[in-house]
């Protein structure tokens, strides 16, 4: 599959003419990371922004103890470093593979140029940009508000209905329990515990990595309360 083809698949891109895809090819830097392989620092300056072709991103932060803490994980098709390439300042987070990851480079210099000849892309990147910011003012409603299980309880209903608007009862965990518990703001064996109480009361049954929902409006009402088991 050439670059221009690529390139038209990433949501990001969507319904843009050809035209500006052939632009957009021709400044792309096509990159691979191994796996655990930094992507970029916190503090490093936003000289672009990246999309994700193939493999996962972690972006995090380690606090003065060095605690890890997980801000979101980046699947095929999502950007990722966008808002420093806007504002022209440093990355605010750390990024790493979480396998091996192909991974495009869109240089800030070249973006900025194409972007101000193309109004529609830059009104599809300031909808990513809405769609990240609820995100995470989701994810700090849940990690300054919410007790750990209400954590879990919303992570599991999102990713329930993450596809096209219709849920779905049976998830497959593509990240470890270590890095899911990062995610949450816990430690793993707070995690374990809490699963295995959601499965001791009917909410879900596991199987490895395979998660099933078993009562979906218990699990949402968890979710909302925001409290413990």
């Amino acid at each position: 599959m050439g670059i221009v083809n690529e390139l038209s698949a990433i949501p990001l891109f969507d319904g843009l003419p050809e035209t500006y895809l052939k632009e957009l090819a021709m400044i792309v830097v096509d990159q691979i990371f191994k796996r655990g392989q930094e992507i970029f620092s916190e503090g490093d300056e936003g000289t672009g922004f990246y999309v994700v072709i193939s493999g996962r991103v972690k972006i995090y932060k380690v606090s003065w103890e060095g605690k890890e803490q997980i801000l979101h994980i980046f699947g095929p098709g999502e950007p990722f470093g966008e808002v420093p390439v806007f504002e022209g300042q440093r990355f605010p987070a750390n990024a790493a593979a979480l396998e091996q990851s192909r991974i495009f480079l869109f240089p800030r210099e070249a973006f900025i140029r194409l972007i101000r000849r193309t109004p529609d892309l830059a009104l599809s990147m300031l909808a990513t940009l809405s769609k990240r910011l609820r995100r995470f003012t989701q994810l700090i409603e849940e990690l300054s508000l919410k007790e750990v299980p209400g954590r879990l309880a919303a992570y599991l209903t999102y990713l329930s209905q993450k596809t096209d608007g219709a849920q779905e009862l049976e998830l497959e965990l593509d990240i470890s329990k270590a890095q899911l518990a990062s995610l949450l703001g816990t430690i793993p064996e707070t995690l374990s515990r809490i699963l295995a109480k959601m499965k001791k009361r009917g909410l879900i049954d596991m199987d490895g990595p395979r998660i099933k929902i078993l009562d979906p409006e218990t699990l949402e009402d968890i979710a909302e309360a925001g409290g413990g088991l």
